[in-house]
């Protein structure tokens, strides 16, 4: 009973509404990616910006959730590389596959399950999470996919323009200075970071049509056992080493066990590095995750 209750309480809504999304899109001409840019260079921001600046984290607590974060992707990297190279697969599946076990969605699925599972002080941990693991997957994610097809010069000074990284520099410049925005200013960003949730959702909704069950079903298996299996005990082990406990343990765990990133669609697309098989992934590792965080969750609140 206790995990029907924790389902139908803290996941089943994010489902209802990704599901809303999917229907849109099965059944109107929404176009996915005009809603992935206004959530990218306008909602996630906002989100970002509004929630770094009026949560009561410290300097401290950003440099451990950062680096927690960054030895999560070291250590997901490494066990991704040793098993891919055992099952010989070719350089571009290693790097698709990397993309689909190295960055977590975080954003659309992360902020919601840690807010309905463990309220606002939780979000404030997650979307710190959140942030580095955007900062991660448009940095070592855009270097990654886009070996082989451009420049690594292209591919640093392709950083430079998500909007992310300003918002989350100009939260720390703020947060270190202890300026406050003017309240013309502040409210309309407010406004914009609460609508980023939904539109996530919404936007995860959309993406999950693009499925291919078909191909690459070895590939496919191993990348939902190292997202779904061994990504959550790799978080459960590194906080412990980091000595996290509380609220930030469980925001901590719950971010870096999510399923694959929506976003690593985008880059798997933008630089033809397996864009079909990574869509599968993420589709996959999102209906399946239940089955994860469900007994996740209960083990975090016990």
């Amino acid at each position: 009973m206790q995990y029907i209750d924790i389902f139908v309480s803290n996941i089943l809504p994010i489902f209802l509404i990704a599901g809303a999304g999917f229907l849109i899109g099965k059944f109107t001409e929404v176009d996915p990616r005009t809603i992935s840019r206004v959530v990218f260079y306008l909602f996630t921001p906002s989100l970002i910006f509004d929630s770094l600046t009026k949560s009561p984290l410290n300097q401290n607590d950003t440099i451990l959730i950062a680096a927690y974060t960054i030895a999560n992707l070291i250590a997901m990297g490494i066990i991704t590389w040793i098993l891919a190279k055992s099952f010989k697969l070719d350089r571009k599946m290693i790097i698709a596959l990397l993309l689909t076990t190295l960055f977590t969605n975080s954003g659309n699925f992360g902020l919601s399950l840690n807010l309905f599972a463990f309220g606002d002080d939780a979000l404030s941990y997650a979307t710190l999470f959140f942030s580095t693991n955007a900062v991660l997957m448009y940095s070592v994610g855009v270097i990654l996919a886009s070996m082989g097809a451009v420049s690594l010069r292209k591919a640093l000074f392709s950083i430079l323009k998500v909007p992310v990284i300003y918002a989350l520099a100009f939260a720390l410049l703020f947060n270190l200075t202890n300026w406050e925005l003017p309240l013309f200013l502040d409210r309309p960003i407010s406004l914009l970071a609460q609508a980023s949730i939904p539109s996530m959702l919404v936007l995860l909704g959309l993406q999950l049509q693009k499925a291919d069950l078909s191909n690459h079903k070895r590939e496919l298996s191993l990348a939902n056992v190292l997202r779904l299996a061994i990504a959550p005990l790799v978080a459960i082990g590194l906080s412990a080493l980091f000595g996290f406990s509380g609220i930030l343990r469980k925001a901590g765990i719950t971010e870096l066990a999510m399923p694959t990133a929506v976003t690593a669609i985008v880059i798997a697309t933008e630089y033809n590095v397996e864009p079909a098989f990574v869509t599968t992934v993420v589709t996959t590792t999102t209906l399946l995750s239940p089955l994860m965080l469900t007994p996740l969750l209960l083990y975090l609140n016990r």
